[in-house]
C-alpha cells in the first residue's frame, strides 16, 4: 500500500512564500512543508537584489504604487497593488522579527532610531530596496527555514516532487506525491492545499533560475481544473553572466540602481537611444534593447560597467556578484561584466484573488505561480518578494479562519504502478527537454511574431503527445514529471501569446507593434473548470 500522510494543510513549496505561510499559519495546525530537493535550493535563496517596500516618509505608498501601475503597462489590477503595498511595511516588520538582518545605514546602525538602507532599482521613483547585501533571498531563506525546522506543528518533507492534485467533486484535498530517494509515489491528504512552487522560467534555453522552475504548481491546477492568466508575460532580466562556464548567474539589477553602465563591446553607452531613463527603465525596455543591439550587431553579448565606483563600496554591497565573477576571471572593479538577457520571472499564473483562493475550494496559489493582478504586463524590480510575503500572511489568515469548517478528506484512490515498468528509454525525456527549451526561445522569445507562435504551438503539441504516451508506460521520476509539466505550462504560454494581438510589456510582438487603447487580461479556461457558465 502506498504510504499515505494526513495532516490540515499542505504546502507545496519551501521558498519565501511556502516558509512564510506555513510560519503564519496557527500552532495548532497541522502542517505539511514539501521541499522538491533539499531546503534553501529555489528562486528564493538566490534572489539578489532585495524587497520593495515604503518605509520612509520621503516614499508615500501612493508612489509605489503609481510605480508599479507605470511599470505593468496598464495590466495591473489597482486593487491588488495597493493591497499589497499597503502591507509592505507591516511584511518588513515581520520578517525583521523572525530575524532576518538587513542592511543598515552605516552611519545610524547603532542608534535608537536605526534607518534602512535602501536601494534604488528599475522603475522605482525613490530608493524604497531593502536588502541584505546583494543576497537577500538567501537571507530571508536561511531564516525562515530555520523557524519552520524548529516549529514544532510543521513537518518538513524534502526530495517531494508534486504529481497531480487530488480533487473530490469541486474541492482539492490533497495531491499525489513522488519521494525521489524511495522512487514511490506517497498520498497526501489535507483540508486545504496551498501552491507556492514558483515560476516555469525553465520552460527557456537560457534562465537565471535554479532547476527547479518548471511551472509545476501552474500546471497541476490547470489539470486540475483553475484558470490561468496573463501567461504569456515572461519576464526576462537583462543581465545574466554571460560566460561559457556560468550557469544560470543573475547580476542584480541594483548594480545599475547604484549607476552601472550598459555598454555595446566597442564601449559605447546605448540605453538613453531606447529610454529617457536609460539603465533604470523597467526591465522589458532593457531587455529588448539589449537583444535588439546583440541582433544588429551580431554580439555574443554586451556589457555592464561599474568599475567606476570604489573597489570598497562595490565589496561592501555585492560581495556575490564579485565573488561569483572573480572565479571566471573578472575583476568588476577594473573590468566591464559580459552580460545577456535570460528568462527570469513568469508573471503570469494561477488566478487568485487577494486571499490566494483558486477556483478549486480549498487549493490556494501564492508567489510566482499566482496571478495575483500585482504585476500586470511586466513585473517592477523586487516586488516579488513582496507579493511572496504579503499574500503568505493573507492566505493564512484565510485558511485558519475557515480551517474549523472545512470537511475532512474524502478517502482517495492510492497510487497504481503495477501496470508500468521502468523506462530504458530516458534519452527520450532529455531530447524532448532540450528540444522544448530551445524552439521556446527561439519562437517565444523576446520578440514574437505569429509566425513563431504557431510553429511553436505545433510543436508542442507534437511534444505533449509523446509525452503522454511515455507518462501512461512507465514509472514517473522527477525528470519526466518536470517535462510534462514544462510542456503544458509552454502551451498555455504560446496559446496566451496567440490571443494577444498588440505589444504590451513584455509581450512584443513584430506583427502588432503598437499598444491596444483598453488593456485586458488573457485568461484561459480547462474543460474541467469547476465554475458554471
Amino acid at each position: 500500500m502506498p504510504t499515505t500522510h494526513k495532516h490540515d494543510v499542505l504546502v507545496i513549496g519551501s521558498g519565501a512564500a511556502g516558509l512564510s505561510l506555513a510560519l503564519h499559519l496557527p500552532t495548532d495546525c497541522r502542517v505539511a512543508l514539501l521541499s522538491k530537493a533539499d531546503l534553501n535550493q529555489g528562486s528564493t535563496y538566490w534572489a539578489q537584489g532585495g524587497m520593495a517596500a515604503v518605509l520612509h516618509d520621503r516614499d508615500t505608498v501612493d508612489s509605489h504604487v503609481e510605480d508599479t501601475l507605470a511599470a505593468g503597462a496598464g495590466l495591473c489590477d489597482r486593487e491588488a497593488v495597493e493591497f499589497t503595498v499597503r502591507n509592505s511595511r507591516r511584511c518588513t516588520e515581520w520578517l525583521v522579527e523572525q530575524g532576518v538582518d538587513f542592511d543598515l545605514r552605516q552611519d545610524q546602525a547603532d542608534a535608537d532610531d536605526r534607518e534602512f538602507h535602501l536601494t534604488m532599482e528599475g522603475g522605482h521613483s525613490h530608493r524604497r530596496i531593502i536588502h541584505a547585501a546583494d543576497r537577500t533571498g538567501r537571507a530571508i531563506s536561511e531564516v525562515l527555514t530555520e523557524q519552520a525546522l524548529s516549529a514544532d506543528n510543521i513537518e518538513v518533507f524534502t526530495h517531494r516532487v508534486a504529481v497531480d492534485l487530488i480533487r473530490h467533486e469541486d474541492r482539492c484535498q490533497g495531491a499525489y506525491i513522488l519521494n525521489r530517494n524511495t522512487g514511490h509515489v506517497e498520498l497526501f491528504q489535507a483540508k486545504a492545499v496551498v501552491l507556492a512552487t514558483g515560476g516555469a522560467s525553465k520552460a527557456y534555453l537560457y534562465t537565471s533560475n535554479p532547476d527547479g522552475a518548471s511551472g509545476d504548481g501552474i500546471a497541476m491546477a490547470w489539470r486540475a481544473g483553475c484558470r490561468v492568466a496573463n501567461m504569456e508575460f515572461n519576464q526576462f532580466h537583462p543581465t545574466c553572466l554571460y560566460h561559457p562556464k556560468a550557469k544560470s548567474f543573475l547580476v542584480t539589477e541594483a548594480l545599475r540602481g547604484e549607476g552601472a553602465h550598459l555598454l555595446l563591446p566597442d564601449g559605447e553607452r546605448f540605453m538613453d537611444r531606447f529610454d529617457p531613463r536609460g539603465e533604470l527603465a523597467p526591465r522589458d525596455i532593457v531587455a529588448r534593447a539589449i537583444d535588439h543591439e546583440m541582433k544588429r550587431l551580431g554580439a555574443d553579448c554586451v556589457f555592464l560597467d561599474i568599475s567606476h565606483k570604489p573597489r570598497d563600496f562595490l565589496e561592501a554591497h555585492f560581495p556575490t556578484v564579485m565573488s561569483r565573477c572573480r572565479e571566471f576571471g573578472i575583476d568588476i572593479a577594473e573590468e566591464p561584466i559580459p552580460v545577456v538577457p535570460a528568462a527570469h520571472y513568469t508573471c503570469g499564473g494561477i488566478i487568485v484573488d487577494t486571499a490566494g483562493r483558486t477556483d478549486l475550494e480549498g487549493l490556494y496559489a501564492i508567489g510566482e505561480a499566482s496571478s495575483t493582478g500585482l504585476h500586470g504586463a511586466n513585473r517592477m524590480a523586487s516586488n516579488s518578494l513582496l507579493e511572496c510575503i504579503v499574500y503568505a500572511e493573507s492566505a493564512a489568515h484565510d485558511i485558519a479562519a475557515l480551517l474549523p469548517e472545512l470537511p475532512s478528506p474524502a478517502p482517495a484512490r492510492g497510487w497504481d504502478e503495477s501496470q508500468v515498468t521502468d523506462s530504458d528509454e530516458d534519452v527520450v525525456i532529455s531530447h524532448n527537454w532540450d528540444e522544448l527549451r530551445r524552439f521556446m526561445w527561439d519562437y517565444v522569445g523576446i520578440v514574437r511574431t505569429d509566425k513563431r507562435l504557431q510553429r511553436a504551438l505545433h510543436r508542442i503539441q507534437l511534444l505533449q503527445s509523446e509525452i503522454a504516451e511515455y507518462y501512461g508506460n512507465y514509472k514517473v521520476g522527477n525528470d519526466l514529471l518536470e517535462l510534462r509539466n514544462l510542456a503544458m505550462v509552454a502551451e498555455l504560454m504560446i496559446r496566451c501569446a496567440i490571443e494577444r494581438k498588440e505589444s504590451r510589456g513584455l509581450h512584443y510582438t513584430l506583427d502588432y507593434p503598437e499598444q491596444l487603447p483598453e488593456a485586458h487580461d488573457t485568461i484561459l479556461r480547462p474543460l474541467n473548470s469547476p465554475l458554471q457558465g
